[in-house]
Parts: C-alpha cells; structure tokens; sequence
C-alpha cells in the first residue's frame, strides 16, 4: 500500500504520538531489551508505583504499567498490520521506547517502518508482536511482580479486542479490515495446540437499564488493590459483585 504510518494517526488513533523511524534513536530512548532486565524493570516499577505510595501492590502496580504499555503499542502495530499491511518491527530486540517522569510508555522508535506481510495467516501476522514483545515482557513482568501472567495477557487482550473494534471506524478501513484480529481472538488454541493467551479477552453482557450491552473483561486487571483506584469500569469482580448484591 502506498500510505505512510503518519497518515495513521487520525480517527481512533489521533490521541495516540506517531513512533520515530530511525536507525539512530534520540538520547531519550532506551532500548526495550531493558524491560527484560528484572533490576531495571523493579526500578521502573518501583518509581511508576511511587504515586499510589510506598505501600501499594506491586502486583497491582505492574498491571497498571503494562496497560500504558500495551495501549500505546497495540494501537500502533494493529494499525500498521491490519490498514497498511505491515509488520512493524516491535519485537523487543528491535525497539527503543521513551518515557515520561513516572515510567509511563510515552512513545517508541522503529528502526524502518516495517516489512509488507510476507504471512497473511491470522497468527503468523502477528507473531512479531505477540511472540518477540508480548510474550517476553508479560514473562518478565510476572517474575518481577507476582503476579499470574495471565493477568498481563488479559490487559493486552483487553487493548487488542478495544482498537480491533476501533480500527473500523479509521478512514482506511474496509468493511473486512479487522477480521484477522478478530479471528485470532476467537481462537481458542494457536496453531501448536496450546492455548490461546489472548482467546475472548472481553465479553459484552445484555444489561436491562442500557441501550447498549456492556463490556466486561475476562480477568481483573488488580487495580483495586489499590485502594484509592478501585474497581475500573470493565471489571468482572465488580460486575459479580453488583449482581450478587
């Protein structure tokens, strides 16, 4: 396709910041090998925990960081995958990504804009960004905090199953844009036989008092161990929890 990953950021992605493609990233950039580093990645969790105060849940902490994360990646690679037909270089050892003050993932530099998709099939596409990125943080990330991984699949899920849905109303779509990723979280077991970490993240549940149906997560995302935070509003605890009482 002859668009550029600028022409992107409009839509449901015009809040997002458009990477850098460089071979030579800036002085801020770290590279994302770093968050394999269990020393490194406590230290970034432990100064992004530091505004909900020296006793709040690393578990809980950790979770929270992956869905700046995961937010502001998904929604570039899927993008890039399902609109331009191209796979970005986002695996770990490929990618620098920036920070602001309190270790949030503010942005990421590519060292090209990606390679057509030599693989069409509905795993294979994505394999860069769930094999080489996904899989070894959320390793990381659960060694590091306690937490299951499963709880870190289920925050990526979560971003994936939001902006499969979004990317359709994007000015490039067609009407057949993001059945890919949706196939792939419909499927309960990769190509392997083992299970599909990403299977039906979300589920939407028929509500009596709303139009629409509402959106409910699979798993928790933690949040609530933190006490000032709460439940957040696509929780499956607290929906049990409403219904019981």
């Amino acid at each position: 396709m002859s668009h550029t990953l600028s022409t992107l950021y409009v839509g449901p992605l015009e809040n997002f910041a458009p990477p850098l493609v460089s071979p030579t990233p800036g002085p801020q950039a770290l590279p994302a090998t770093e968050l394999q580093n269990p020393n490194y990645l406590k230290q970034l969790l432990a100064r992004f925990g530091a505004q909900y105060g020296p006793e709040a849940d690393l578990k809980a902490v950790a979770s929270l960081w992956s869905k700046w994360h995961f937010s502001a990646l998904i929604a570039t690679a899927l993008a890039a995958n399902l609109l331009l037909g191209r796979d970005l270089p986002v695996g770990l050892k490929e990618l620098y990504f920036t920070q602001s003050a309190d270790g949030k993932t503010t942005g990421f530099t590519l060292a090209h804009a990606g390679q057509p998709l030599s693989n069409q099939d509905d795993f294979s596409r994505f394999k860069s960004l769930i094999d080489q990125h996904l899989s070894p943080l959320i390793n990381a990330l659960a060694l590091v905090s306690g937490a299951s991984a499963k709880v870190f699949w289920s925050n990526a899920g979560n971003y994936l199953e939001f902006f499969t849905s979004a990317i359709q109303t994007h000015p490039l779509a067609v009407p057949t844009s993001n059945q890919p990723a949706q196939r792939l979280l419909e499927s309960r077991s990769l190509p392997d036989g083992q299970r599909n970490p990403l299977y039906l993240p979300v589920r939407y549940i028929e509500a009596e008092d709303a139009a629409d149906p509402k959106r409910i997560r699979r798993l928790c995302c933690l949040r609530y161990l933190i006490d000032e935070l709460g439940y957040c509003g696509n929780c499956p605890v607290a929906c049990r929890r409403s219904i019981q009482s």
